[in-house]
């Protein structure tokens, strides 16, 4: 669709108001347990479920958002997920057991699963070059920014107004979001007859994905060899085997596997989901430093404080390299500094005050290296997508992230749990950290290999219109 429309700073205020609705205040109920379980009566098993299913559904819907978006509108479907942002937020408000609750979360997760491709699309549509990668790098502010925030904004607004008030600031600010984005006008996909969707392969992946969910979050309290966790590992294995099989045969397919064709795109999509896997070492280390080392939740967060300082002051910066050097440099040095802040979490035999240092430095080093890999990888992925399919390659980009999130946390927390359970906390912490250090360590190899040394530099940049021709890289948690 053609217009003349430029991207203004109205438009990326509006799209960071929307994206952060999911990032810092529905992630923030990780941080406010306690009051939740204390205020409602339920049980921590049914918490941390209604915590999953945000980050699960979004993994799961966010590539079909994706595809709608394209082709029924990227500002449309940008707005259906802020009005289902606000209705689960409110069912959490007004939620007096976990009914509502875990229709809010679902609710959430599906909103944050039209809200993330749908506004990466709107970015590529109206912003181009060097004002593109800073829309994005806003976006990343939004996204790595938000999540790095959510620890401690989230303890203060539920220690000084209520746990409830988290969703109602949500609320707002997704009234504000479809307020500044109300002048935007539509932007789709070149129409190509009929609209048809893959209704098939989205069933076969949710199943898929739940069955997966559920052998890695459940296996360990059903026991590794009982009938349910087995069938549920049978599940996901056939699963993905048939959704493999059946999408490749498809025109019209969930996940088009065509776009991994593309080396660069691809390895922003593998890098992406290997270093949100990383995440579960926040579960690992929060745990370990209240369980083993004595410290109160608001303690444990301010640990993370350097993570959040580090990721919103370096992601400009990781956006000047960029247009510098080009994204392999920057995504490379993010993903070895966030492995070796990770590794720091692990030296769990080191005493008292060091290991809290260590720690403190650790989270520091996560944060910066987050902040440098954020708008590099994003712009990969989305300057290699083709323009009639940017919503849905957003979607697969992002489904990485949010997928690669609820597996490492889930993994993380099984191999501590398992290890702990026979050994000391000690050891189950480093267990647990050294799993994310193998994460990183894939992440940078994917990236090696991968990413081409000049994707994303600004100096010598065609038209975009010559760069679509010629199929040449294109300048995007």
């Amino acid at each position: 669709m053609e217009t003349s429309y430029k991207g203004t700073n109205k438009l990326i205020i509006g799209i960071v108001f929307g994206v952060i609705t999911f990032w810092l205040f529905a992630q923030s109920m990780v941080n406010v347990v306690p009051a939740v379980q204390s205020d409602l009566g339920i049980s921590l098993g049914t918490i941390n479920i209604a915590i999953s299913l945000s980050a699960l559904f979004s993994g799961m819907f966010i590539v079909a958002a994706g595809g709608f978006a394209d082709k029924i509108g990227r500002k449309k479907i940008t707005y259906i997920g802020l009005v289902l942002s606000v209705v689960g937020s409110f069912l959490i408000v007004i939620t007096q057991g976990a009914a509502l609750l875990i229709i809010g979360r679902i609710l959430i997760g599906i909103s944050a699963a039209c809200i993330m491709p749908a506004t990466i699309a709107l970015v590529k549509a109206y912003y181009e070059g060097p004002d593109r990668q800073r829309a994005l790098s806003f976006w990343s502010i939004g996204s790595w920014g938000g999540s790095g925030v959510c620890s401690l904004a989230g303890g203060a607004i539920a220690t000084y107004m209520g746990w409830r008030w988290i969703f109602i600031f949500s609320i707002i600010f997704a009234l504000l979001a479809m307020l500044l984005i109300k002048d935007t006008p539509e932007s789709k996909a070149e129409s190509k007859g009929a609209f048809k969707f893959d209704y098939t392969g989205l069933v076969i992946f949710i199943i898929t994905m739940l069955a997966l969910n559920l052998f890695i979050t459940r296996g360990s309290d059903w026991g590794w060899t009982s009938s349910l966790t087995l069938i549920c590992a049978a599940i996901a294995i056939i699963g993905i085997i048939v959704f493999v099989k059946v999408e490749i045969k498809k025109s019209i397919a969930l996940i088009d596997f065509s776009l991994f064709k593309n080396k660069p795109y691809a390895g922003a999509t593998y890098s992406n989901f290997l270093l949100n896997a990383v995440a579960g070492t926040l579960v690992v280390a929060n745990t370990y430093v209240q369980v083993g080392r004595g410290f109160t939740a608001f303690q444990s967060g301010m640990l993370s404080i350097g993570y959040l300082v580090a990721v919103l002051a370096m992601i400009r910066v990781g956006e000047k390299i960029l247009q510098k050097k080009g994204a392999k440099s920057p995504m490379i040095w993010g993903a070895i500094i966030t492995t070796i802040g990770v590794a720091m979490m692990g030296l769990t035999f080191l005493p008292g005050i060091s290991y809290t240092i260590v720690v403190f430095i650790g989270f520091a080093c996560f944060g910066l290296g987050l902040g440098i890999y954020a708008t590099p990888s994003t712009d990969t992925s989305v300057s290699n997508s083709p323009s009639d399919k940017v919503g849905a390659a957003a979607g697969v980009y992002k489904m990485a992230s949010s997928l690669g999130g609820a597996f490492g946390v889930a993994i993380s927390a099984s191999v501590y749990g398992a290890i702990a359970a026979a050994s000391s906390v000690e050891v189950a912490a480093t267990g647990g950290v050294i799993v994310n250090v193998i994460f990183g360590i894939l992440s940078v190899i994917s990236i090696i290999f991968m990413i081409p040394s000049d994707a994303g530099k600004t100096s010598k940049e065609p038209s975009p219109r010559s760069r679509q021709n010629t199929g040449e890289p294109q300048p995007s948690h």
